[in-house]
Parts: C-alpha cells; structure tokens; sequence
C-alpha cells in the first residue's frame, strides 16, 4: 500500500468533524455534502473486497427515493447482490475512521479478511442523475486507484443495471453481455418472445405510460425504445427535463400518499405505473370511472407473477418447488390470497431486501416483493437448467410451450436485484398473455384497510423484535398491550419495529375499516409512546 497517496488523496477527501455514518441495507445515506469523503473510502474498500475475493465489484452512487439533495454509496457483490454482512463492518469503521487512523483501519480489515494487497483489483461504478453525483463517482475512482485498482465508469446507469453489469463480468459472460446494449438485447428478446406465445387475435399493441421520477429511469428507457418493436408504446412522464428528482412523483411518492404523481395525466381505467429515482422499485395504478384511484403495490405484483408461474409450472409436472417471500408488511388479504385460494407457501422474513433475496434462494422459484414495489424472481441453477433443457428435448407440445415461456420469463427477469425496467416488462407480459386489463388484476383480492405511523421516541434500541418483527420482546408489556388491542377489531393486526436509521418507532395496522385500521394503529402509537419513551407530546389521534 502507498502510504504517501493515501495520505495525500484523504486530505483531498477530508472527513467532517464529528459526523458518524452507518452502512445499511441501503448502503449509505445522507446530504449529498457530507459524502465526499464516504464515497471515497467505498472505493478503497470496493479495491479491498476485489482483492479479497478475486472478482469484480460494484459502487453505486445514487440515494434512490430520496430527496435531490441527499446522495448515498452502495456496494455490489458478485453475482450482482448486496454485499456480505461482515463487510457491512468494515464499511462502517472505515467511513467514519479519523483520517490519521484510516491506514491502521485498512490493515485491520486485510488482516480479518485475508486480503491480500499486491492481488489485482476490479471496480465497476455506476451513478444516478444527481447533480452531486458525478463528483462523488469521481472521488470512487480516487479510492480505488489509490489502491492500485482497475475501474470501468459506466456513467448514468439505474442501480439494477450495474448488479446485472457485475454478474455478467463474473460468470465471464453466462449471465448475460456486461454492457448497456447487451441489457437492452437481453431484455427486449425475451420480451418479445413472450409476447409472440400470446394467442390473442388481431393487431397487437401495448401502450405504457410511465412516470420515471424525474430519474435514471427516463434516459435508460429512451435509450432502450429502438430494441422495441413499434407496437410498444412506451410513454415516457417526470423525464427530469423540468423538474427535481422525485418531488411529487416516482414510486415511493404514489405508494406513501396514495395518488397519481404529477406530470401524468390519467384517463380512466388507463394502466400507469411509477418507478423510483434508480429504477428498483416500481408501482402500478389507475383511476377507475368514478375518479377513484386505485394502487396495485408489490403484493399484488407478487400474485401475479406468482399465478402465471404456477400455472407454468404445472403445466411442465416438474415438481419444482415454488414459494412467495414477504415481509410483515405485506397486506393480510394478499398472504391470505396466495395461501388460501392459490394455495402457494408464503414465507415472512424481517424488513430489507437481503433478507428476502436471502430466503427466496432456498426454493426452486422464489418469488419476493416488498410492499414498495421492489422485488423479483430467483430460479435456482437446477431448476433454471432443467427448464432450458425441456424448450430443447420436450416432445409433448403443451409442455414444451410452457417450458418456453418460462425459459423466456427467466431471461425477461433480472434476478440479481429488483428492477423497475424488468419487473414492468414481466408485468405486461403476463397481462398480455392472460388478456388481463388492469382492473381484472386488481379485483384478484381487496387490500384490506391499513394504517403506517411513526412514534418519536429517546433511543429506537428498547424495542426488540421476534418473528420477523411481528411480536416485540422489550420493552416489557408493549405486546401484551398490542394484543389486547387487537383483540377489539375485526381481521385485524399491528405491529411495531425499530426504524434502521433513525430514533422512531415505526407502526402498522391493519382492520376491516378504514376508521378501524387508524384508531387501532393510534392505540398502538399511544402505547409506544408511554412504554417505550416517546419523545415531545403524545401522539393525536
């Protein structure tokens, strides 16, 4: 290791005095102007991680859903999934060691992890449309080349496009083209493909109005219209020509207020969906003829992907093994819904993608979807070989079919990560080849009535968690008293969890009326608050 560059090129990235960072699930978080020296750092431990595990690694900068202002720093694994827990570690120590410590803290981590320093190094780096994001990837690049890295810039590209790029660079190419071409090929084949398997009579054409969060999303999606037929109408809203990244718009607006974005004019009954400011999330909604909108989330993605891939399944008798992913979050009528009527396993797992990415690999096809609207599908090696070798030797027709559309679907589908771009075209697909219109899927099952609110509390750490964060252990008496809150309301259920980044307290409720779900979730908040140290003045209902 140099010592003079690290020591010349930390000065130029200087750590502000008395700031402390954690690395989450979402990487790192913050204003955009506190960052400098954190992405820098990510490329030093990107270099490290390299090294360590002889592959390429990724370095996203982009802060997602947040406001224009923030920014934020992930790293990629791999085979394009998040990285390992233990260098979530060391992400933390090294952002936020004193800048006279920083060259000790990179030898303790060569130590623990058995780097070794004179091996080779590999980065790609990825960013969102940020104003600030251009610089922070040039402060990345500064990290890894002190260490000796190599580094390929991708520029703008959306979060899931850099997992994909990461996995095809390490499977030398199996997975897929590392390059943004090689996407948009990948992509538009196999949906074209699917479509072609619809039996639906005359001329076809798929219109798609999407607003884009004023993010990524809009540049990646124009450049990817040419691989479409012109059948595809892609209508392209929020593009970031006018307005702030995700002000008013992009997923997370539309799921947390529960309406259209601006910038997109609905008419009724007409399909629309939002992606978030990076492209891993994405909702879909409408407005029916009354006015009323309606918002099909990531549980109701999830059922639908979930009822075209068992009927697949069933039809190429495998006995593939299928199971949904949620999180506790996940509305009571879909969990009812996918067990009762489609009769699928579902699985709860606690809140962060890791987790249920990490879960959805023990089954043969795992499908996961948060609420959000993040989520995707993983076929396991097996399963995946096995079904291209049926679209080779299958001699049954009907079988042979099906093992194609599925074959089709695993390409269609990126499985590294959420993807907004991907997840829309399975959507559209499925609805093509079902000759479902948008109101069909969203009569499947009624939401049943639900209620998020956040309590202010001393220290979020007294509140401990079980079952998937359904059931508090500490503070003593706050899930006796949930329970006999419960108890007042009918198909009803509330938990409480821990926020992963800020001292509140985060509480659902769900009931069989709108009234019921806000009045049983004010409860809880109340008992929050006197049992777990709420902070200010008690909440009101």
């Amino acid at each position: 290791m140099d010592s003079e560059a690290l020591r010349k090129f930390s000065a130029l990235h200087p750590r502000p005095a008395g700031l402390t960072l954690h690395y989450g699930t979402a990487g790192f978080r913050s204003a955009a102007q506190q960052l400098d020296h954190v992405v820098f750092r990510m490329g030093l431990l990107a270099a490290l991680r390299s090294k360590a595990v002889a592959a390429t690694i990724g370095v996203m900068v982009t802060a997602s859903h947040n406001p224009e202002e923030d920014n934020g720093v992930k790293l990629i694994d791999p085979l394009g999934e998040m990285l390992h827990p233990s260098w979530e570690e060391y992400a933390t120590q090294l952002a936020n060691a004193e800048e006279q410590e920083l060259q000790k803290v990179i030898t303790e981590i060569c130590q623990k992890a058995a780097v070794n320093l004179h091996k080779d190094a590999s980065v790609f780096i990825g960013r969102d449309t940020r104003p600030s994001s251009k610089k922070l990837s040039q402060s990345v690049i500064d990290g890894v080349q002190v260490l000796g890295g190599q580094y390929h810039d991708y520029g703008l590209v959306t979060t899931p496009q850099l997992h994909y790029m990461v996995c095809c660079q390490n499977t030398q190419g199996q997975y897929g083209k590392a390059t943004l071409e090689g996407y948009y090929e990948k992509l538009s084949k196999a949906f074209m493909e699917l479509i072609k398997q619809s039996h639906c009579s005359g001329e076809f054409q798929r219109h798609m109005k999407i607003d884009c969060a004023n993010g990524v999303g809009a540049l990646k999606l124009l450049e990817m219209k040419p691989y479409f037929p012109q059948e595809v109408l892609i209508h392209i809203y929020n593009d970031g020509t006018k307005e702030k990244l995700n002000h008013l718009c992009g997923a997370d607006f539309v799921k947390v207020h529960q309406k259209p974005p601006g910038g997109l004019d609905m008419k009724p009954n007409e399909r629309c969906c939002s992606f978030d400011g990076d492209a891993d999330r994405i909702v879909y909604y409408y407005k029916d003829t009354a006015g009323h909108f309606h918002l099909i989330d990531g549980d109701k993605i999830a059922t639908l992907i979930s009822i075209f891939l068992k009927e697949l399944l069933a039809k190429v008798k495998q006995n593939f093994k299928m199971a949904v992913v949620q999180t506790a979050y996940a509305n009571g009528n879909s969990t009812r819904y996918l067990q009762e009527t489609l009769k699928v396993p579902v699985h709860c797992v606690k809140t962060g993608v890791k987790h249920l990415h990490h879960k959805a690999q023990e089954f043969d096809v795992g499908v996961y979807f948060e609420a959000n609207g993040h989520g995707t599908v993983l076929f396991s090696k097996a399963t995946e070989a096995k079904i291209r070798q049926l679209v080779k030797e299958e001699k049954d027709d009907e079988k042979r079919e099906a093992a194609k559309m599925l074959e089709n679907t695993i390409d269609l589908i990126n499985q590294t990560v959420g993807d907004a771009v991907s997840d829309m075209l399975v959507i559209e697909a499925i609805l093509a080849l079902k000759d479902l219109s948008v109101q069909q899927w969203d009569a499947l099952y009624t939401d049943l009535p639900n209620r998020l609110l956040k309590v202010q509390v001393a220290d979020r750490r007294v509140i401990d968690t079980t079952d998937a964060e359904r059931r508090a252990l500490t503070p003593p008496g706050l899930q006796e008293k949930i329970d006999a809150l419960v108890k007042k309301y009918k198909l009803s259920r509330a938990f409480v969890r821990p926020s992963g980044t800020e001292d509140v307290v985060r509480i659902y409720a769900e009931a069989d009326t709108q009234e019921n779900a806000d009045a049983l979730a004010h409860e809880v908040s109340l008992a929050v608050f006197h049992l777990a140290g709420g902070k200010g003045a008690p909440p009101q209902p």
